[in-house]
């Protein structure tokens, strides 16, 4: 068994095509930029680095898994893909359970039943079961398969919170109707503005355009709402990848690697995933290439990464550096 190195998060496995199948949060690749709040369950939601969840073991499905990529931006989740008839699940299963509650909200458990889930079975290339899985800021890693001593679990968690901690990723779940531990009460979080409420609730029912025009509609009463900038871009890329397959847009993209719409759309599929680094490159090497309107083009979708990523990402600074030195 390995584990990756830390400040690395590349698996073999990619879940963007999970991504519209979370209808909960605005932002494919990253949780919602400071200081904008987050709807109720929602990944953001908690005070400071807390994340209200209903438990710290939470049941994983073809449907929901959207959420689950959400929560693994604020605090890595183990991923158990299980079966009731395979023995070594049995032994396993109730380990992961307490090891998980002994780190005390730093990780989160999300179990997967294989045969009722095959899209994610598949999307983990789970060989047997047990398979045993993370998610850290969106992006799986391949842990192990099969049962494994306790002692040896014990060090592929600590691995996996070092390996969070080197990307950012250190909230902490707070399971709901739970004290805090220091005693104090929450802050009462404060409501959205009208818009970015309307724009979240239009995201939760998968009307991405409705979402759209709210942001759009918050910008021209406040043209410095930068939440509502970086929310726009998020459910932009989201509307654009609604409808399309992993495989079709990057079919099209190897068929056709001068074609400024193809790049476009793979760049997006990059950064649903949270690569944003991938992104930045493909479409900052096929920039310099391309005519007036491609550069245009390529430029003002990079502008909307840069909102996603956020001005303090160090990938972004980078970005629009390289950007910067293309430009002038």
């Amino acid at each position: 068994m390995s584990m990756p190195q830390p400040g690395s998060l590349r698996g073999a496995i990619d879940l963007s095509p999970l991504v519209n199948r979370g209808r909960t949060a605005p932002a494919p690749s990253s949780a919602p930029p400071a200081g904008r709040s987050a709807p109720s369950g929602a990944p953001g939601a908690a005070p400071a680095n807390g994340v209200p969840v209903p438990s710290l073991v939470l049941e994983g499905t073809d449907a929901n898994f959207g959420q689950v990529l959400e929560l693994s931006r604020v605090l890595p989740v183990v991923i158990d893909l299980w079966a009731s008839w395979a023995e070594p699940s049995k032994e396993l299963s109730p380990l992961l359970e307490r090891l998980v509650a002994e780190y005390a909200g730093r990780l989160l458990l999300v179990t997967v039943e294989a045969e009722a889930n095959p899209q994610l079975t598949q999307a983990f290339q789970a060989q047997s079961v047990p398979t045993v899985a993370a998610v850290i800021g969106g992006r799986p890693l391949a842990l192990f398969a099969g049962a494994v001593p306790e002692d040896q679990l014990r060090d592929v968690f600590d691995q996996l919170l070092a390996l969070a901690a080197q990307n950012g990723v250190t909230g902490v779940a707070v399971v709901d109707g739970a004290a805090p531990q220091d005693g104090d009460a929450a802050p009462a979080e404060e409501p959205l503005p009208p818009h970015h409420a309307e724009a979240y609730a239009a995201i939760e029912r998968g009307d991405y355009e409705a979402a759209i025009a709210e942001y759009r509609t918050a910008i021209a009463q406040d043209p410095r709402d930068s939440l509502a900038v970086a929310g726009l871009a998020q459910v932009s890329l989201l509307a654009r990848l609604q409808g399309k397959t992993m495989d079709g847009i990057r079919s099209a993209a190897a068929g056709s690697p001068k074609d400024v719409q193809a790049q476009l759309d793979v760049a997006d599929l990059d950064v649903s995933g949270g690569h944003l680094d991938d992104a930045f490159d493909r479409l900052l090497t096929l920039f310099p290439s391309l005519d007036a309107a491609g550069k245009d083009a390529v430029r003002a979708r990079l502008l909307e990464y840069f909102e996603i990523g956020g001005a303090e990402d160090p990938r972004v600074i980078a970005g629009r550096r390289r950007l910067a030195n293309l430009l002038y």
